[in-house]
């Protein structure tokens, strides 16, 4: 039995099986996994997570109780679930990341979506097994009293659900999201929208990246739940109970970064780029191809700012990294296109024999990625909506030189924005003023930003992050009225 536990999705490993039935391990990737294994590799803790492939699945069947860390696997205390297949496709897919995220981001198409009928009913069905089967996976290891940590949109009925089961443990969710405003959360049908709210508020304490996140889920539960809510206090009382409003906002360990990037497989990426593109400007973006990261404004941007500074063609080169993401939905099949149809054009317009104005990368390389951020002079993050955005935080650590271009609808712009060059996501006229202010500050504005943008960026990272979450929970069990 377990004191502290942490359930998420994604889990800190994933395996792939080949042709001959052997399995090869690998470390699991994204924000918030790479944060909760370094909070890992020092909390005695153990992490529930889902089996996400074939691989994962034949990994579980062959570790006592789903437990890998059992079976011999160096993954730490990990227990996998392995659920059906056609019930995470549909709580993952379409739920989790076509719905919840898409009402969180304000993605929606409003005049063509969404639609919730009858298919959507049985997605909802799959997405509340989907949350069920952590709830008891999580009520079976945990000591008693023990401290629960629920992380993100795919389980926010996972709470109410654990309450149910195991009263006595002290539970907390957190959103590495945005939360949406109640007009367009309202865009979900009452009833799910009402569990979603009631199952946060089913945890102790409900934590989120920035203030404007933990205001808009507090305007919902009292907009939608009729919630008591005391914004001052930050607590939501509903149904006899009070639920704690937290703000955490996610950094980056500094001193583990500038370790990574110092080694030689970074070294050799920043040898390449180097030789790519000489001594002209960078300009860096580094992205998954994910509809809210909002990169097809940005090149338009960047083309802009080539027509209206001829000054700058041949003097700067814009390095796009846009990972692939999320690729069984057709809306970002679609996105990635579109990525690189404007790559193109971009390229058509403006390249000559020896400029090459653009350098787009679609195949993942984190070294590379780390390469990118020592040697920009600009640094482009300009989401429609971000939960906070890493890459915002992790370029300044990496460059105290660069000049950070940053949405205004990114978490990060709530530590950050004072020392950025704030855009609207929207405004791609603005964006390419923007990107000429950045490229023309003079080198002691951008240092003494710089600095202060990496002090802000390492002010939580995830230990102290981590820390503070445990430490907002009750020391006795649940509130219960």
């Amino acid at each position: 039995m377990h004191a502290i536990l942490v359930a998420s999705n994604r889990g800190p490993v994933s395996f792939t099986l080949s042709s001959d039935g052997a399995l090869t391990m690998r470390r699991g990737g994204g924000g918030l996994v790479s944060g909760l294994t370094q909070v890992a590799r020092h909390t005695p803790m153990l992490w529930v997570c889902a089996a996400l492939t074939d691989g994962d699945r034949s990994a579980v069947r062959d570790a006592p109780g789903g437990r890998l860390d059992l079976a011999g696997h160096d993954t730490g205390p990990l227990r996998m679930l392995d659920i059906p297949p056609a019930t995470f496709h549909r709580a993952y897919n379409d739920v989790a990341n076509s719905t919840l995220w898409f009402v969180h981001h304000l993605l929606y198409d409003t005049p063509n979506s969404p639609h919730f009928g009858a298919r959507f009913r049985r997605e909802w069905e799959s997405y509340q097994d989907y949350n069920a089967t952590f709830a008891v996976a999580l009520a079976e290891e945990a000591a008693h009293g023990a401290r629960v940590l629920i992380q993100d949109y795919h389980l926010t009925l996972a709470p109410a659900m654990l309450r149910g089961e195991r009263p006595d443990l002290r539970v907390a969710h957190f959103s590495h999201t945005p939360w949406a405003p109640p007009e367009y959360f309202s865009l979900l049908p009452d009833d799910v929208a009402a569990e979603v709210l009631s199952g946060i508020l089913g945890a102790d304490h409900a934590g989120f990246l920035t203030a404007r996140w933990a205001a808009a889920f507090m305007d919902c539960c009292e907009a939608v739940l009729g919630a008591d809510v005391d914004r001052a206090a930050r607590t939501v009382r509903y149904e006899g109970r009070t639920t704690r409003i937290g703000v955490h906002p996610l950094g980056v360990d500094g001193e583990a970064l500038l370790a990574r990037a110092g080694e030689p497989d970074v070294a050799a990426r920043v040898k390449a780029i180097r030789e790519a593109v000489g001594d002209r400007r960078l300009i860096v973006r580094i992205d998954r191809t994910e509809l809210s990261k909002n990169i097809v404004r940005g090149l338009l941007a960047y083309r802009e700012f080539l027509h209206d500074h001829p000054e700058w063609h041949g003097r700067v080169v814009h390095l796009v990294f846009a990972y692939p993401s999320r690729h069984d939905l057709p809306e970002y099949r679609e996105y990635t296109a579109a990525v690189q149809r404007c790559a193109k054009e971009i390229e058509d317009e403006f390249a000559t024999e020896d400029w090459d104005p653009l350098i787009l990368n679609v195949h993942d390389d984190y070294p590379r990625s780390l390469a990118a951020y020592r040697l920009a002079d600009v640094l482009l993050v300009n989401p429609i909506r971000d939960g906070m955005n890493l890459v915002a935080k992790e370029g300044p650590i990496l460059s105290p030189r660069c000049a950070l271009v940053l949405s205004r609808e990114a978490g990060a712009a709530a530590e950050l924005g004072e020392d950025a060059i704030v855009v609207n996501p929207y405004d791609i006229s603005g964006t390419a003023v923007a990107l000429h202010e950045a490229l023309t500050m003079p080198e002691d504005e951008r240092l003494k930003r710089g600095r202060r943008l990496s002090a802000a960026a390492t002010a939580m990272p995830p230990r102290r992050w981590f820390a503070e979450q445990l430490a907002a929970l009750p020391d006795g069990p649940a509130d219960a009225g």
